[in-house]
């Protein structure tokens, strides 16, 4: 391991890798069955996110993007989800990386304890390579134009059919919410994942969790039927997204990293999208008991949700779901997470930052000022778009 390898940790430090970089010699042997990618010479980044090793690889060729992950959050089939999905987008137009092939027209390849699949580079800036999720945009700007860029993503990834994705660690998904008996979906979800099913922390944040989201999930749930199903991202941070350039009005220009990706509906998506920009939750690891007065950038999510409805405009059901499911859509997230710090990495103090800090903190701070302020925001903005729209209409 090189003595410079940090990722991020669950506080937002920087903290010693979980898993060990790429290395060149590594990737070499990797490359060899793959046509189009030349001979790597260097690694040129090591990615600082925390559940995979990740670089981008000079080449002969050209650069690649190279992901290793344990075979134990994602075997080949895993892999597979992912990139039937980016072919689909690819085919419709979105700007998503290409997934390489061997000349076999492989894209997953299995050896020993990992899995490995390798990209195209797509072209754009990472502008926000350093930043982590719950850390803001840098402009109003550039919070319209990730806005936009998640709607053309809905919008490309009408018609993939795919069932939702098996249980496995570090997927979005959205069940318990979307189910009419919280309790029992709750319950199959446990089942289906017996590390977290045995964790007596995941037990209890379950039901804190279960009281605290009920009211929102009442809410949401006669506008339940009305929401499409789709594959999603379920994970668009600002650092998801390649830029046309470094400045303050930069627009996206690709959209990056499906490991979270999965069948939910548009609205789930775009909250996860303020969830990962619009609230520093970071503070709450302080104290997750306390509900803490945390920063929330207003400005950035009006122009998130502007910029989404340019493109592809929300139903008058969508937008009433968008501040229920803001509310309901970080607990499976924070579940998911604690299966992979037991299940995976066997490290429970971790998955009780996830399943008590994370699925308890951020459902108690709903319920404060400050997630209500956040609840009205967003009810406001669909209020003032209904009556624009209205407006338009009468003309």
């Amino acid at each position: 391991m090189t003595a410079t390898a940090t990722t991020h940790g669950l506080d937002g430090t920087l903290v010693k890798p979980d898993w060990p970089p790429l290395t060149l010699r590594e990737v070499r042997a990797l490359l060899k069955p793959f046509p189009s990618c030349g001979q790597p010479t260097a690694i040129l980044t090591v990615s600082p996110r925390p559940f995979s090793a990740a670089s981008v690889v000079a080449t002969s060729s050209g650069p690649v993007f190279v992901k290793r992950h344990p075979r134990s959050v994602r075997n080949r089939e895993g892999l597979l989800e992912e990139h039937r999905f980016l072919a689909h987008l690819l085919a419709h137009g979105a700007p998503v990386p290409r997934v390489l092939a061997t000349a076999e027209g492989e894209t997953a390849i299995e050896s020993g304890a990992w899995s490995y699949e390798v990209h195209e580079v797509p072209n754009g800036v990472d502008l926000y390579a350093d930043a982590i999720s719950w850390t803001p945009f840098f402009s109003a700007s550039h919070a319209y134009s990730a806005g936009q860029a998640l709607a053309r993503l809905h919008l490309a990834a009408q018609g993939f059919n795919a069932p939702r994705r098996a249980p496995r660690p570090l997927v979005a998904s959205f069940t318990i919410f979307a189910a009419a008996d919280p309790q029992a979906e709750i319950e199959r979800y446990l089942a289906a994942r017996p590390a977290l099913a045995r964790d007596p922390d995941a037990r209890r944040g379950c039901d804190e969790a279960l009281e605290l989201l009920a009211p929102f999930h009442a809410a949401l749930r006669p506008l339940l039927p009305a929401l499409p199903s789709l594959w999603t991202h379920n994970d668009l941070h600002a650092s998801n997204l390649l830029w046309s350039d470094a400045g303050l009005d930069a627009h996206a220009v690709a959209i990056i990293d499906f490991g979270l990706a999965d069948r939910t509906n548009a609205v789930h998506d775009i909250a996860q999208a303020i969830e990962r920009n619009i609230v520093e939750w970071l503070e709450l690891t302080l104290d997750s008991a306390q509900t803490r007065d945390l920063p929330i950038h207003l400005d950035h999510l009006e122009a998130l949700l502007d910029g989404y409805d340019s493109i592809r405009p929300l139903t008058a059901a969508e937008a009433a779901a968008l501040a229920p499911i803001t509310a309901l859509c970080h607990a499976e997230f924070a579940l998911t997470e604690a299966d992979y710090f037991l299940a995976a990495l066997h490290a429970p103090e971790k998955a009780r930052v996830a399943s008590i800090d994370y699925l308890v903190g951020h459902a108690r701070w709903f319920h404060s000022p400050g997630g209500r302020k956040l609840l009205d925001a967003i009810d406001q903005w669909a209020a003032k778009r209904a009556t624009r729209a209205q407006e338009v209409g009468a003309r």
